[in-house]
């Protein structure tokens, strides 16, 4: 989903993909509906033309797309599963499970393969979407919770970040692509780091609860909220304070926490200083994977989470006062109508015809990708995002 004035949602499956525009609350569309047999991932750059699509039948090809001109531009090939796509207004990121191959998204042209990662069966990766301040993140280790930062721009590691000593599960960039939050399998606490140092500036309980998988992480446009959810039916917003006016950021010892602080095991003493929720959302299921955004639609901060089972739910947040969030909107995917234009449904394409020639596929990709930068909210499953090969056909 997208931030600001402009909200985008994407959804695949086994009948083909979908797009939504959200640009209001009260009255979601279809912009595109495209009958595929075996969707398994769209990705689409922010609220341009452009979409990667990946298919079932074939797990190993990308193809990418002009949605709106009904066109293929290109497609590649690669060794194994693509399990995940990120793409920004510079790169294109395919993820495999021991390899991720970076693209120039003007042209497609590979300019990168980092090879040998450790293995990383569901191609859990991030890309900032501040093409400027481009950056990619991927587990540095299948034991701990190790983070490595890639310049996707000059194309060399930046940073490994220590975040947890389980194996990771999630990670989001924030906007500017300056800090980065992470979560474990182990999923009771949330951290975000300095991108430029590894500097720990945050930590949040999520709970204690002991196997709770982490299904997704989202800052706000604004950078100052962060929310999570995962496979129980609460879903966390954090608040991210200034780190001065931050409480847990010094104690004094003279006081009972400093005592605490003093005396006490360490990892007793952090469960104490530990943030807390601001806000939390109680869902009416559990167990169902679901992927959530935080965005400003309509001059109001709403939290958005949408399931595999094809629901969106939309959620207000108080900027000032949190709490427990109530219920503004619900839609089921195959209920959300078409766009009309001239009082016309917009057309639902079932093939799309090859671009030939590189000189048509540049002029292509440029037409396509063209549009302000928006943040993206992105449906998944599983399957979602996996690497290429990079053989092109």
């Amino acid at each position: 989903m997208a931030a600001t004035n402009i909200s985008s949602l994407q959804s695949a499956n086994k009948s083909g993909y979908i797009l939504y525009e959200l640009k209001s609350v009260d009255s979601p569309i279809q912009i595109y509906n495209h009958a595929m047999d075996d969707c398994s991932l769209v990705e689409r750059l922010f609220s341009s033309s452009l979409v990667a699509v990946v298919s079932l039948s074939n797990p190993r090809k990308l193809k990418v797309c002009h949605f709106k001109k009904g066109t293929e531009i290109c497609n590649y090939s690669y060794s194994n599963t693509i399990l995940s796509v990120r793409l920004n207004r510079a790169r294109l990121v395919v993820c495999l499970e021991e390899s991720l191959y970076i693209h120039n998204i003007r042209d497609m042209k590979v300019l990168h393969t980092i090879r040998d990662t450790p293995p990383n069966p569901l191609g859990l990766c991030a890309l900032s979407i501040d093409k400027d301040n481009c950056l990619l993140a991927y587990p540095g280790s299948s034991t701990i919770g190790e983070v490595q930062i890639f310049d996707a721009v000059h194309l060399h590691a930046k940073t490994m970040i220590h975040a947890h000593d389980s194996p990771l599960a999630a990670v989001a960039f924030s906007p500017t692509g300056t800090r980065i939050a992470t979560a474990s399998e182990k999923g009771t606490v949330i951290r975000v780091f300095s991108v430029m140092d590894a500097t720990k500036l945050y930590e949040f309980r999520r709970g204690v609860k002991r196997c709770v998988a982490i299904s997704s992480l989202a800052f706000s446009m604004c950078s100052q909220f962060l929310g999570c959810s995962s496979n129980t039916e609460t879903v966390h917003v954090f608040r991210l304070e200034d780190p001065k006016d931050s409480p847990r950021r010094s104690v004094d010892e003279s006081t009972w926490m400093g005592w605490m602080s003093t005396y006490l095991p360490t990892q007793v003493t952090d469960v104490f200083t530990q943030g807390r929720a601001f806000a939390t959302v109680h869902l009416p299921f559990y167990g169902v994977k679901n992927v959530i955004a935080i965005s400003t639609i309509q001059q109001q901060l709403r939290l958005m989470v949408a399931t595999e089972e094809g629901i969106l739910y939309i959620y207000n947040i108080d900027r000032n006062e949190g709490g427990d969030l109530v219920l503004y909107k619900q839609y089921r995917f195959e209920d959300i109508p078409l766009k009309k234009e001239d009082g016309v449904d917009c057309p639902r394409r079932s093939s799309l015809q090859p671009v030939e020639g590189e000189s048509d596929k540049l002029r292509e990709m440029a037409a396509a990708a063209e549009s302000p930068p928006k943040g993206a909210f992105q449906f998944s499953d599983d399957q979602e995002y996996p690497p290429l090969t990079q053989n092109s056909d």
